[in-house]
């Protein structure tokens, strides 16, 4: 194997170990989080990113590499088949064709397990996001909830003094100028309902008048 092949596979195992590493059950996100944000790396995170493209760039480069002498030894070994030439030829072509395909994987494993571990790596990094998340809402939450325990047994006094009992008090006395305001609202509506019943049956009773009256002239014209 030659050297940048056994670099590339260097790097492939390299890639493997740190996997194992990242599936350990021991090591929390938690720990593997503070390591991604720590001060060093933070420092060579720049500096990092671009060395991950080139080396995947690199990658690339060698596996479609690999790709071109798998095809081209394997269309050599059609032709020597066909041809029936010499086995030590035969031979080599088959050597190169293992070379190329062995070339191949590697450089392909190695390409995957690059996009593996970024996706791990993020992975990892959004699940301790949202545990220490979680974990600040429910100790607000427990905060909240000693909070409201310590207000009721107090009693009025403590929630006088307190903010938070202030910001009740402005709020249950917001609620009832509201509701005696809509209170009036009804009353006002109730007041003039009846004035409307009144004025209906005013104007029913002069409608019944005019219609008698009218009936009485209509009779005596009959007359």
């Amino acid at each position: 194997m030659s050297l940048h092949w056994t670099l590339i596979a260097g790097f492939l195992y390299a890639e493997i170990a740190f996997i194992a590493l990242l599936l350990l059950p021991f090591i929390s996100n938690k720990t593997w989080h503070k390591m991604f944000k720590s001060r060093f790396l933070r420092g060579l995170e720049s500096q990092l990113i671009y060395y991950f493209y080139v080396l995947v760039s690199i990658l690339i480069m060698f596996f479609l590499d690999a790709l071109r002498e798998m095809q081209k030894y394997s269309s050599d070994e059609t032709k020597d088949g066909q041809t029936n030439s010499h086995l030590d030829a035969q031979m080599q072509t088959h050597m190169r064709l293992f070379r190329a395909q062995r070339n191949f994987y590697i450089s392909g494993f190695a390409l995957f397990l690059c996009v593996v571990i970024k996706t791990m790596v993020g992975l990892i990094s959004a699940n301790a996001t949202l545990q220490a998340e979680k974990e600040a809402a429910m100790k607000q939450a427990e905060s909240a909830s000693r909070a409201a325990e310590s207000l009721m047994k107090g009693g009025g006094e403590a929630s006088e003094d307190s903010a938070e009992g202030k910001k009740l008090k402005e709020h249950i006395a917001k609620l009832e100028k509201e509701l005696s305001a809509a209170n009036k609202n009804v009353e006002s509506m109730k007041t003039q309902s009846k004035n409307l019943t009144v004025e209906y049956d005013r104007l029913m009773e002069e409608k019944d008048k005019l219609e008698r009256k009218v009936n009485i002239m209509g009779e005596k014209k009959d007359d």
